[in-house]
């Protein structure tokens, strides 16, 4: 199924292009739908090509002996799968929806014949892997160097930032059902400790909880926990 290029064109994948050359290239693009449970790919699939999510929610995840860790969770105009136009070797993590959702896919081939005419995709492509390796050592860092308090508060607030609605008086709620244990695998931590920090946070007034979402009640003291 061919994707609506204005609403790819407007997206992250492509915004910062040219506005006549982000619509031709989101021609070259298939849209996909993902039940919720399904994987877009798994690790060690062929990288054929990158994804664009257009609706819905998905988890970045790496599957081991000792159980599954999540390394993302991806939200609406996010990018995935990028790596592959660059290096075309398979998947290094499995992509799995956790509700309905809809991705767009560019396959790798395609997106080069396009590109070698308009090299600014290129360009574009590269800055979108900057920003994703800056993003993954700040991971990194923080999970060396921050206590569990201060890696749940930086998830908390990168969820905000792809999920968040304000809802008056500062507050912002995540609007992105969350488990504890998801938490728990993003962070790294076991979920008995995740719970005790939500809990001491609930009960200093920075967190509630609204109809099964997170709310933020104090940004700033969450920002400070956050920061290395």
């Amino acid at each position: 199924m061919r994707v609506n290029p204005r609403v790819l064109s407007h997206s992250l994948a492509l915004d910062g292009l040219p506005d006549d050359v982000a619509e031709e290239l989101a021609r070259v693009a298939h849209a996909r739908p993902i039940k919720a449970g399904q994987a877009v790919f798994e690790a060690g699939d062929p990288g054929d090509g990158f994804y664009a999510l257009i609706e819905g929610s998905l988890h970045v995840v790496l599957r081991g002996e000792d159980g599954e860790q999540v390394l993302a969770i991806l939200s609406p105009n996010a990018v995935f799968g990028e790596m592959s136009l660059f290096d075309g070797e398979p998947r290094s993590a499995t992509v799995v929806a956790v509700r309905p959702s809809r991705v767009a896919f560019f396959e790798r081939s395609a997106v080069y014949r396009f590109a070698d005419d308009h090299p600014a995709v290129y360009r574009h492509m590269l800055g979108i892997v900057g920003r994703r390796l800056r993003a993954s050592n700040a991971s990194l860092a923080a999970r060396s160097l921050l206590p569990l308090p201060g890696r749940i508060a930086q998830t908390v607030l990168g969820l905000a930032d792809s999920f968040g609605k304000d809802v008056g008086q500062g507050r912002t709620l995540v609007h992105h059902k969350i488990s504890q244990e998801d938490l728990a695998k993003v962070v790294g931590a076991a979920r008995e400790n995740v719970s005790r920090v939500l809990n001491d946070w609930k009960r200093a007034g920075y967190i509630s909880r609204i109809s099964g979402y997170y709310c933020i009640e104090n940004m700033q003291a969450l920002r400070a926990l956050a920061t290395i």
